[in-house]
């Protein structure tokens, strides 16, 4: 009899651990498949030609990882606009804590959102309307992101245009169009804004330098201006490795450089002159900060506000 005992005694003690490791395994599981509340918006860096007023484009649909995005319908939005910080809300998914890196926009360049032609355009100070197209009508955005266990992840999508238009030379009125596909996709990143940073600043240029500086961001190190200031890839794109960029303007020849991943950066002011209609790149800027800030190694956090004033001194050879 004691031994019969004994021998239910065991078992029950195992059958209690197998049910303890299953409710655990249970719960992790339950965990790993938690969605959080993810929000995707649209922004953009500046594109260095005075005489175009706004850049229509038409997006049909968004996909991440091939799932469309709740509440967006087709939109046509000015990426010109959206400058200096300013966005615009796409629509919303329900995505488990991660990486992605896997975002697919379809673009509309037949009709705009009100079923008007063209869908997507670059319209001139002038008031007309260059049509814009690619080889394709979806770009896949390979660009990494992250979404946290969190219900306030907002997903950047920086549409630089400075990397993705471009103008044909050599014709009689302007003619723009977009890059080439894998240039497009180059041109697009996205970061998750809860794990950003912001730089802004002045630039007091006293001796006139320029028609127009503009300010690029680098990740620190990776500057080479013998390589950034000659056209690189199919579209002869300048400063292409430029992680985003900010025009100087304003009455207090204000910039911001805005939703910088965490990491070191380097600034790097670039001297433009007008010409006819465009501007020309003329030089790099010799800089020095107001505040004594090294402008060759800013570290930026999350949610971090870095304030980098400085004073133009000349022009480099």
């Amino acid at each position: 009899m004691r031994n019969y005992l004994k021998t239910v005694a065991i078992a029950l003690t195992t059958i209690s651990l197998v049910v303890s490791c299953n409710k655990d395994d249970d719960g992790d599981v339950n965990k790993g498949t938690e969605s959080y509340d993810t929000s995707f918006k649209m922004t953009d860096a500046p594109i260095d030609n005075s005489n175009v007023e706004a850049v229509f484009v038409t997006v049909s649909n968004i996909k991440v990882d091939g799932t469309s995005l709740e509440g967006f319908n087709k939109t046509t939005f000015d990426l010109a606009a959206l400058v200096n910080g300013q966005t615009k809300t796409l629509g919303n998914l329900k995505l488990e804590a991660g990486s992605y890196s896997n975002i697919e926009l379809e673009l509309d360049y037949a009709t705009d959102a009100a079923g008007n032609a063209p869908g997507c355009y670059v319209e001139m100070a002038n008031g007309e309307k260059d049509k814009l197209e690619a080889a394709a009508d979806k770009i896949t955005i390979t660009d990494t992101f992250e979404v946290f266990a969190s219900n306030t992840n907002e997903i950047i999508i920086d549409f630089d245009l400075r990397k993705t238009i471009r103008e044909e030379q050599g014709t009689v009125s302007s003619n723009f169009e977009f890059v080439s596909m894998s240039e497009l996709s180059a041109g697009i990143r996205t970061v998750n804004e809860e794990a950003t940073g912001m730089i802004s600043g002045t630039a007091n240029d006293a001796q006139n330098t320029s028609d127009k500086i503009v300010v690029y961001a680098y990740e620190k190190e990776t500057f080479d201006a013998e390589v950034e200031t000659k056209g690189q890839g199919n579209s002869n794109v300048t400063f292409a490795n430029a992680v985003t960029s900010s025009e100087v303007s304003g009455l207090n020849n204000g910039y911001s450089l805005n939703f910088l991943a965490e990491g070191e950066y380097e600034l790097v002011f670039v001297s433009y002159n007008q010409e006819g209609e465009g501007l020309t790149f003329n030089s790099l800027l010799e800089v020095e900060s107001i505040t004594g800030l090294n402008l060759g190694a800013i570290t930026v956090t999350s949610s971090i506000r870095l304030s980098a004033n400085v004073t133009i001194t000349g022009t480099k050879s």
